[in-house]
């Protein structure tokens, strides 16, 4: 039989390298991946244009996705799963600023919809007792789903203007930025975001998931075994790599199971959030095939 090719979109970490690499291979599948560096920037190609067999999306997208019918399927492996206490930021030279003041306040994000930005939402609510309504959120861009519209409270920032720049200027109170900055003014607003990070995950026994494996409807219901290859390569991938390292938590879980609790709770910040418009339950974003890989 000869090997199905799979258009594949991943980002490069260490639980893809071997796959990627090519020093991991199948005599099932054949994976084109597509020369994409940060993945993020491919998810509407994933969401709108359905141009991936198998890609990376950000898991407040794919619950975006499935309210809106898209036919694509989950598949139960955290690509990438990180804490996001310490993206969020302000100026120290504009004065000291705390969670709790951010009410009325204007924050930047890159897009409303961005799953780093839902997740600290869901801590300044949850966490800090802010009112995320009184928030004016200044974003650069719109979904990665195109039907979804931003609230009223969201504005577009100017053209030509960016987050850092907003910031040192004083146009906004905070931002979210993930990328490193170079300046001693800027600093975490959730203060000793570790410590935070830590205490997090204590209480909610769960990891902040950012990015999911998917794959389009069509070749789950049409070649079940092709996505169950995926899934064990990538598994395979992942113990290649030594993941997780000894003493850590394993921030790249396989398995409905080992995601049940991950997943609960960003469906539920997504729904409280009005990104979605019900919560599902984890178990309906898989199917039989997918719920006991």
């Amino acid at each position: 039989m000869n090997a199905i090719t799979l258009r594949t979109m991943m980002g490069n970490y260490p639980i893809t390298k071997a796959l990627k690499s090519g020093d991991l291979v199948s005599p099932l599948l054949r994976f084109d991946f597509a020369d994409v560096k940060t993945p993020n920037t491919a998810f509407k190609r994933v969401v709108r244009d359905l141009e991936f067999d198998v890609a990376e999306l950000a898991i407040v997208t794919f619950l975006m996705a499935k309210a809106y019918g898209k036919p694509l399927s989950l598949l139960p492996v955290v690509l990438t799963g990180r804490f996001q206490h310490p993206f969020l930021v302000y100026n120290a030279a504009h004065g000291a600023l705390a969670p709790g003041d951010l009410n009325g306040r204007r924050v930047g994000i890159r897009s409303y919809t961005v799953t780093t930005v839902a997740w600290i939402r869901g801590m300044l609510a949850g966490d800090y007792g802010v009112d995320l309504d009184s928030i004016n959120w200044i974003t650069f861009e719109d979904a990665h789903v195109a039907e979804f519209r931003d609230p009223p409270e969201v504005q577009r920032a100017a053209g030509g203007s960016d987050l850092l720049g907003m910031l040192r200027a004083g146009e906004i109170d905070a931002a979210v930025i993930t990328t490193p900055i170079d300046d001693p003014q800027i600093k975490t607003l959730i203060p000793d975001p570790g410590i935070a990070a830590h205490a997090w995950q204590e209480k909610n026994q769960a990891i902040q998931i950012n990015h999911m494996a998917v794959v389009k409807s069509e070749l789950l219901q049409s070649s079940p075994s092709a996505v169950r290859e995926i899934y064990r390569l990538l598994e395979e991938s992942k113990q290649i790599a030594g993941l997780p390292k000894t003493g850590d938590t394993d921030m790249n879980p396989f398995g409905l199971e080992a995601n049940r609790r991950n997943l609960e709770i960003v469906i539920e910040i997504v729904h409280r959030q009005g990104l979605i418009p019900r919560r599902f339950t984890v178990d309906e974003l898989f199917d039989d095939v997918t719920g006991s890989l």
